[in-house]
C-alpha cells in the first residue's frame, strides 16, 4: 500500500534544485550514526530547515534512506579510487549541495569543479563561506540544458587537466533519454573527459519510485523519466563502455543497513537485473570505448 503521505501537498519541494536539499537530509542522518559508513558534517547545515520539511513530506522514502547511503559511499569510494590512479580534475554537473570538495581526504593539487545553476550553489557558498575545501574548488553557475554553453564549457575544461573524472550523481533519472543521449555525446567529446561515473535505476525501480514518489516530484517540475531497458548497455552507442558496476542494494547489504526482506532480495543473483521487475539500481563508472 502506498503511503498516503506521498501525494500531500509539498511546499517546501519548489523545483528539481529542491531535490538536493532532500537527499542532504539522508547524509546527515547517517553522519549521526555511531555507525556511520561516511561523515559529512555540513550535510545538516546545508539541508537546513527546508531539507528537513521535504523530507517530512516524502516519509514514504525513508524506508528507502539505505539507497541514498550507499549512492553516497559508492561514489565516495569510486572517486577516492580514481584520484589515487591520477584523475587530476573532477568535474560534478548538477552538483547540488554536494559537499565532497570539502569533507573527503582529497589531494590539495586536484581541480574539482562543479557546476550547477547559480541559486543552488550560491546558497551552497553561503552556507559553507567559512569553511575551507581541501582540494582546488571552481563553481560555475550554468544551465545544462543550454547545449551549446555546456559544450563550450566542456571543450575549455577538457583542455585545462590530462585525466578528467565526469561525476553525474542524481540527474540523470530526471532527463528524457534523448536527453541522457545528447549529454552523454558531449561528454565524449573532450578526449581528456576519461571517466564517466553515473547512477543508474532500471524500469522496475523506476515505476516503483513513480507511484510512491513521482506525483510531487511531478508537481515541482522534476518528474522521474530515465531508466534504460538495456541498462549500462545504453551509453556504449554513446562512446562509454561500462568499467564497474556496483550494485546498490548489494552494497547496502554489505553495509548492513537493510530490512531483512530487503536483504533476502540482495541474496538474488544481478545478472542483468535491469531487466527484471526488481528495484535494480548501481553507481556506475564508464571508460571511452
Amino acid at each position: 500500500m502506498n503511503d498516503p503521505s506521498a501525494n500531500s501537498p509539498s511546499p517546501a519541494l519548489r523545483n528539481i534544485s529542491d531535490t538536493a536539499r532532500w537527499v542532504t537530509v539522508y547524509r546527515a542522518r547517517e553522519t549521526a550514526r555511531p555507525d556511520a559508513v561516511f561523515r559529512d558534517p555540513f550535510a545538516a547545515r546545508l539541508a537546513g530547515e527546508q531539507g528537513e520539511q521535504i523530507a517530512a513530506g516524502f516519509s514514504s522514502a525513508d524506508k528507502h534512506e539505505w539507497a541514498y547511503v550507499a549512492r553516497t559511499y559508492l561514489v565516495d569510494k569510486f572517486i577516492a579510487d580514481e584520484v589515487a590512479r591520477g584523475v587530476d580534475m573532477v568535474v560534478n554537473l548538477a552538483a547540488g549541495l554536494d559537499s565532497r570538495p570539502y569533507r573527503m581526504p582529497l589531494p590539495n593539487q586536484l581541480r574539482w569543479v562543479e557546476v550547477d545553476l547559480p541559486e543552488i550553489l550560491d546558497y551552497k557558498q553561503d552556507i559553507l563561506k567559512n569553511d575551507k575545501p581541501v582540494c582546488a574548488l571552481e563553481s560555475i553557475r550554468l544551465d545544462l540544458s543550454d547545449v551549446a554553453a555546456r559544450q563550450k564549457l566542456f571543450d575549455q575544461l577538457g583542455s585545462q587537466a590530462k585525466k578528467i573524472l565526469v561525476l553525474t550523481e542524481g540527474l540523470l533519472i530526471y532527463l528524457t533519454a534523448d536527453e541522457v543521449g545528447a549529454l552523454a555525446e558531449d561528454v565524449a567529446r573532450p578526449k581528456n573527459f576519461r571517466y564517466w561515473l553515473i547512477d543508474l535505476v532500471a524500469p522496475g525501480l523506476l515505476k516503483m519510485l513513480q507511484e510512491t514518489l513521482g506525483k510531487k516530484l511531478s508537481d515541482a517540475g522534476a518528474p522521474l523519466k530515465f531508466a534504460p531497458s538495456d541498462g549500462p548497455n545504453f551509453f556504449r552507442r554513446f562512446g562509454w563502455k561500462p568499467k564497474d558496476v556496483q550494485s546498490i542494494l548489494k552494497n547496502a547489504a554489505r553495509l548492513k543497513r537493510l530490512s531483512w526482506f530487503m536483504r533476502l532480495i540482495a541474496l538474488l543473483p544481478d545478472g542483468e537485473a535491469w531487466k527484471s521487475s526488481r528495484p535494480w539500481s548501481a553507481i556506475c563508472l564508464f571508460d571511452r570505448n
